[in-house]
């Protein structure tokens, strides 16, 4: 079979660049390539070759309609990989016509082509695009229909990718706009640790500590609690605490004190105990139940990662509780 397709595509991309393309014979072919029920891997390999062909040789038949076949050789490659199995990496050689018909494909807004070309992007778990570029259009998505499972989880898999760097070019609040569209969890995740990048890097970034949604706040928690090399990645920014604050966003403040126990080391610069205990009586008295939700999560925390609470966690936890029941709210 593989040895039959590597020979239909020689003369499919023989045809293609001879400007034959306008005959029947190429989109017959891969309509009835599309109903193909068994696809070896090298059928993506080849399709992604055909797409990079038809785009290189659209001029030559500006009268034949070359987007529609371009989407349908997409279908062909990558239609039928499963998102979830990012280990299945066939051999795929991206050229310049591969980045330059990214235009057509999202101005097409059909969201299987999308996912199709997302999946090309990503394969073998490596961002094969300039990051910036993955961003700038990954941001544009947020326009579009509600996502289908196969490419929400193909989008996340692109931002994961492209990490906070690749989004400097887009601002972080299209990034944020994009993330509380998706409402990663966990699960979603194929790596934890650029995700924990991600979401402290934005959490802190001033502009946008409160336009991410509470869900990410818990996330960051979560993750905190489970992996010791959180404790590498959070720098203590004392803007973010004030400026939930003073924005009395209660639920998120009471996440990131968490998470800043979680990843304080007390000779670092930048934070001091009075600047926790003072957040903390703030959030103790609009926040009762934070007194004891603090200490769940510090019990989490340590049994996880086998690192004992701090003395002095316990000790301000504490003052601030007695001192919120002293004054009320």
């Amino acid at each position: 079979m593989e040895r039959i397709l590597r020979q239909l595509s020689k003369t499919i991309r023989s045809a293609i660049v001879r400007a034959e393309a306008r005959s029947d014979f190429i989109p017959h072919v891969l309509r009835d390539l599309v109903d193909l029920e068994t696809r070896p891997m090298c059928l993506t390999e080849i399709a992604h070759d055909w797409c990079s062909a038809i785009y290189e040789n659209r001029q030559s038949i500006w009268n034949w309609d070359w987007e529609g076949p371009l989407l349908t050789c997409l279908q062909i490659g990558f239609r039928h990989l499963d998102p979830r199995d990012w280990g299945v990496a066939p051999t795929l050689t991206h050229t310049e016509h591969h980045l330059e018909m990214v235009d057509v494909v999202f101005k097409s807004r059909n969201s299987d082509a999308i996912a199709d070309l997302l999946h090309s992007w990503t394969i073998g778990h490596s961002l094969h695009i300039p990051p910036d570029t993955c961003a700038e259009r990954l941001v544009c998505l947020c326009n579009l229909a509600p996502f289908s499972s196969r490419l929400r989880r193909l989008v996340i898999r692109s931002v994961e990718l492209a990490s906070c760097e690749g989004f400097k070019g887009v601002g972080m609040e299209r990034l944020v706009e994009l993330l509380n569209h998706l409402h990663v969890a966990t699960e979603d995740m194929d790596q934890s640790d650029p995700w924990g990048r991600i979401l402290v890097t934005t959490l802190q970034t001033s502009e946008v500590t409160q336009l991410l949604s509470h869900w990410y706040w818990e996330l960051l928690l979560e993750l905190a609690i489970s992996h010791l090399w959180l404790l590498d990645k959070v720098t203590y920014n004392p803007q973010t605490m004030i400026s939930l604050t003073e924005a009395q966003e209660w639920s998120k403040l009471e996440c990131w004190i968490g998470i800043v126990w979680m990843s304080w080391r007390q000779k670092a610069d930048g934070i001091t105990e009075e600047d926790l205990g003072r957040s903390m009586l703030l959030l103790f008295r609009q926040r009762p139940g934070a007194f004891q939700r603090l200490k769940q999560w510090m019990e989490r925390w340590s049994q996880k990662t086998g690192i004992g609470i701090p003395e002095s966690f316990q000790r301000i936890c504490e003052q601030a509780q007695e001192a919120a029941q002293r004054n009320g709210p």
